[in-house]
């Protein structure tokens, strides 16, 4: 058992270690079992965390999906995912330090796949958004970017300590208990009745990535 455990221990530094390298292939180059290993690491500490004139840079994702209504007309409903907070009090979407070695879109796909276990497209920023850590006094500078759902993963690295949930626009305003993440979705649903950017289907984000 202790060897057993030793071996568990060097085979997590090692996966963390790798980790920056092998996010950075395309899933269907890796062998099913590696993806399914880095799928469960998540990275830890903050020695790669970026700041800037005192604002600790943090980044995340909206994801969103289109949900065919009930209804005759059959109209298409935007879905958006929530997760459940650390903490267990209310929800909020994934978020995390944006770190030295990737790009703010990295950084967001990154921290949307360990948290709430989904993939996908990421479309235009938004934000900023400054605010006060409710655990320390540091200050937040916050972008967030709408991606829309490709893959739903069936394990991923924070599985075991949140909960995920789909949800109407409605009920995101509602359980969502941060301030800014609530103003980053009514950003993203002020633009997305803009013709030049409005949100796109799977089909057409598809389209868009093969032109």
């Amino acid at each position: 058992m202790r060897c057993f455990s030793f071996y568990l221990t060097n085979l997590t530094n090692l996966l963390n270690f790798l980790f920056p390298f092998l996010i950075k292939i395309p899933s269907k180059c890796l062998p099913v079992q590696i993806e399914n290993m880095v799928n469960l690491v998540s990275r830890t500490g903050r020695h790669l965390q970026r700041y800037e004139k005192g604002y600790r840079l943090v980044v995340g994702c909206i994801p969103y999906r289109y949900k065919k209504s009930q209804e005759p007309t059959s109209v298409e409903e935007l879905e958006v995912l929530v997760i459940s907070a650390q903490n267990g009090q209310g929800m909020l979407f994934p978020k995390g330090g944006w770190e030295n070695d990737e790009c703010m879109e990295e950084a967001a796909k990154r921290e949307t796949e360990e948290e709430a276990g989904v993939i996908g497209v990421v479309q235009e920023k938004l934000g900023p958004w400054h605010y006060k850590s409710k655990r320390s006094c540091i200050m937040h500078e916050s972008y967030m970017f709408p991606l829309l759902v490709q893959k739903e993963l069936d394990c991923w690295p924070e599985k075991n300590i949140r909960k995920r949930r789909w949800v109407s626009i409605n009920e995101a305003r509602e359980v969502c208990h941060n301030w800014w993440m609530r103003e980053a979705l009514e950003e993203l649903l002020t633009k997305s009745k803009s013709p030049s950017t409005k949100l796109g289907n799977l089909e057409q984000m598809q389209q868009l990535l093969v032109n």
